[in-house]
């Protein structure tokens, strides 16, 4: 029997034992399973400011757990030996949402982050981790392209606490051409996630040249995030370096980098950090009120901590974030 996958903007129609694009949806019996469930390539324990989340419990640990296949195919993925895998031996892995949970308590994770590859793929299997995680007061994040339909969405960000969108570029023909996706789901999951959920939210642009980078496109993208989601969300400028596909270009120049910062700041948005190049004055958390350093970073490390409750410890502005693992 042919079942249409609904789970995604893709909407893959297969056959009986057909998988999907993303290879982890398949059809068993006529019905769409996660074929991945229970099953990863491991288990790692990552600080939090890595995926990136900066504005959520700095300092802390999250266990990491990842599976294989993307229902995206990014011509620049960085964890491409995963998420472009067609072969299931690489989930040797065995863990059931009660074993991460306890894992992530044994390793004094404050959170459990679904990474790696597309975690909305392999979203019933997130699902039941986060369950297990919240009787054990283990919140729960995602880093995500945001490339999942309405419904299933609701199920998945559910059991959030925070994520981190990948927002790829800030045009139809990019997302085609580069990440062979359209554009407008993505933007929906995002302004959805802001309006209709308490799940903390952060952005990522990774700037590649002469693909994502002109200035045009860096002041569309940070309009419609300022108009949509809001002046507070923070957006993560991370810079391109040559990877799988796309090794016929040089990594982000520094100034691309400091140019999409200052257009991001000079349309309204307050936190706006660069990445994957050492530039701490760039990485810290600044007051918006008093403009002093509340959170210092280098690379991965807090280097500087000073918040109260959340609150700058100079003015006492309050800072939009979830500071301290009793928020919620």
């Amino acid at each position: 029997m042919r079942v249409a996958c609904q789970h995604c903007p893709r909407g893959c129609v297969l056959e009986e034992n057909q998988r999907g694009y993303c290879f982890i949806r398949q059809n068993v019996g006529g019905r769409i399973v996660c074929s991945a469930y229970g099953r990863t390539t491991g288990l790692c324990v990552d600080p939090i400011e890595k995926k990136p989340l900066w504005h959520f419990l700095p300092g802390s640990k999250a266990l990491s757990l990842g599976s294989i296949g993307c229902n995206l195919g990014c011509v620049f993925c960085q964890n491409w030996t995963i998420s472009h895998a067609r072969d299931d031996a690489l989930l040797d892995v065995l863990a059931t949402p009660t074993d991460v949970a306890h894992t992530a308590l044994r390793y004094a994770c404050e959170s459990v982050a679904f990474t790696y590859n597309e975690p909305t793929t392999w979203s019933e299997y997130a699902i039941e981790i986060a369950k297990e995680c919240k009787k054990l007061r283990v919140k729960c994040v995602a880093i995500t392209s945001g490339y999942i339909n309405p419904e299933p969405r609701k199920a998945f960000f559910a059991t959030l606490d925070a994520v981190n969108i990948d927002l790829k570029g800030f045009s139809e023909n990019f997302y085609e051409k580069y990440c062979l996706g359209r554009l407008a789901p993505v933007l929906d999951t995002i302004e959805w996630c802001a309006k209709e959920t308490n799940v903390w939210l952060e952005l990522t642009n990774l700037l590649i040249p002469r693909a994502n980078d002109s200035n045009d496109d860096i002041r569309r993208m940070c309009a419609w995030i300022v108009e949509h989601v809001g002046q507070d969300v923070p957006l993560h400028f991370s810079a391109f370096y040559p990877k799988f596909k796309l090794v016929d270009r040089l990594p982000t120049p520094w100034k691309t980098l400091k140019s999409a910062h200052d257009i991001a700041k000079s349309e309204g948005l307050r936190f706006v950090y660069l990445g994957n190049v050492h530039a701490p004055a760039y990485e810290a958390t600044w007051c918006p009120r008093c403009d002093q350093m509340v959170v210092g970073r280098e690379g991965y490390r807090i280097s500087h901590l000073a918040l109260e409750a959340g609150r700058c410890g100079a003015c006492g502005f309050r800072l939009p974030g979830v500071w301290e693992s009793h928020e919620e």
